[in-house]
């Protein structure tokens, strides 16, 4: 396997996660696939709920892409799917972090990743 720029920021966020944020690695899966209007996605990173639910979606990019709503709405459509309850959106220098408001359909930013026994 090559080490694209993305996949380092991948293994980092992971690593991240698992050592700062207490993420149990049984619940992390690294490229899950889905399937999104007949085409085959993945996401880089889900994390999933103690009940094996969905719970957090991570999409990231190279440092050297800029995040913008694009990007936003790439992981919003995974999460039609997935219905997930936070989305982190990562080039390994920025970090967004938001929960889902699904009556309102709306993102709410949020300041840090909490750690896994905080959510």
């Amino acid at each position: 396997m090559v080490l694209t720029p993305e996949e380092w920021v991948r293994q980092h966020f992971v690593h991240f996660l698992i050592e700062e944020k207490k993420y149990p690695i049984s619940l992390i899966a690294v490229e899950k696939k889905l399937t999104i209007n007949k085409l085959t996605k993945r996401t880089d990173i889900l994390i999933f709920d103690k009940n094996g639910k969905p719970d957090i979606i991570v999409e990231c990019k190279a440092p050297s892409i800029k995040i913008t709503q694009e990007t936003f709405d790439q992981i919003a459509r995974y999460n039609l799917q997935l219905n997930a309850t936070y989305l982190i959106v990562t080039n390994g220098l920025e970090h967004f972090f938001c929960k889902m408001d699904k009556e309102n359909e709306c993102y709410i930013f949020l300041e840090n990743i909490p750690s896994y026994n905080d959510i």
